[in-house]
């Protein structure tokens, strides 16, 4: 394996080609064995991994403490070159339902002050607003952000699932470095214009869902039974008919890759790196197992021909259902 790095945008940080998106360990996708996620942290910085990401509502703020209790525990060495990025401002209530999200300079600022407290650390690398706060202006939220960052407390201004014109209005206010959103094989909605947007502006993007929460990862099965604390039991594409679509879309990926010796997990992270230096994906990986796995995409090349070949199998559009239930993707800003 041969880690690579890549800039964020013009204005961020180097950071490795993948990055470690460390969400699962705490939140909706089932059970977590803690002393296993930990392990699975260490693997990543051990490999040189760097970009760690996490939010301070991902189980009401468990992930940001695990996260600050793997960076406690590791060498020194490997604490020192690792970049967090931390998304902020989704609403929780104590049973768990959302409550939306609040962009408000004041509580960005709040935010803030309990994540450098949950992580232990004191900066945060790169900020971001999760969704877009309706009611508060976006050039509101990241001046605040721009605040921390003269304070000394942030250093980078992100952004998470923006469309075209709150990119170009966050960038109008100070510089971005980076854009994290939804990329995949089988979610290639920012092709049109979030992407040709980020490019004009040098923003990158750090890539999430790349193997669409394991729907094309090669592992899951179309019996495999969810519990109700598995956000995919509620996903629109895990379901009946459409779950049995996406699963022949995998089974045609999983052919390419058998051709190249690689798994499909592989290929699938393969492909988000061949689409441009300026994308970084996010691996969820929850073991050190499936980190292992996803750490070998960096060995693969795609030639055209290879390109060509997953292009038939999974056309863009091509997959069944939305990436979030109804209620969620309304939150999903598009302007």
């Amino acid at each position: 394996m041969t880690m690579h790095t890549r800039t964020l945008g013009t204005t961020g940080p180097q950071v490795s080609a993948l990055g470690l998106g460390c969400m699962g360990m705490s939140a909706l996708y089932g059970d977590a064995d803690r002393t296993e996620s930990i392990a699975t942290v260490h693997a990543a910085l051990e490999a040189g991994v760097t970009l760690l990401d996490t939010g301070d509502f991902y189980a009401m703020g468990h992930n940001e403490m695990l996260v600050g209790e793997a960076l406690r525990t590791a060498p020194a060495a490997l604490r020192e070159q690792a970049l967090v990025s931390v998304k902020f401002g989704a609403l929780r209530s104590p049973d768990g339902d959302w409550a939306g999200y609040d962009g408000r300079p004041a509580a960005v600022k709040n935010f803030a002050a309990y994540s450098l407290q949950r992580l232990g650390v004191d900066h945060i690398d790169v900020y971001r607003i999760a969704r877009l706060d309706p009611d508060v202006p976006i050039e509101e939220t990241v001046g605040a952000i721009s605040e921390l960052i003269e304070k000394g407390y942030v250093r980078h201004v992100g952004l998470s699932e923006v469309g075209a014109d709150t990119i170009r209005r966050a960038a109008a206010t100070a510089p971005v470095a980076d854009l994290q959103i939804e990329y995949s094989l089988i979610s290639r909605g920012i092709e049109e214009s979030v992407l040709p947007t980020t490019r004009e502006l040098g923003i990158s993007i750090t890539a999430y869902g790349v193997l669409s929460r394991g729907l094309i990862s090669g592992h899951f099965t179309r019996d495999r039974q969810l519990g109700a604390n598995d956000f995919r039991a509620y996903s629109p594409r895990f379901q009946g008919e459409n779950l049995q679509h996406n699963l022949d879309l995998v089974e045609a990926l999983r052919k390419i890759a058998e051709q190249k010796g690689v798994s499909v997990a592989q290929i699938a992270i393969a492909w988000v790196l061949s689409r441009g230096d300026d994308i970084v994906p996010l691996v969820g990986a929850r073991t050190r197992e499936r980190l292992t796995e996803s750490l070998g995409a960096l060995d693969v090349t795609l030639d055209d021909a290879d390109l060509a070949a997953i292009e038939r199998a999974v056309p863009a559009d091509a997959a069944a259902g939305d990436r979030y239930p109804a209620p969620q993707m309304a939150h999903l800003g598009s302007k």
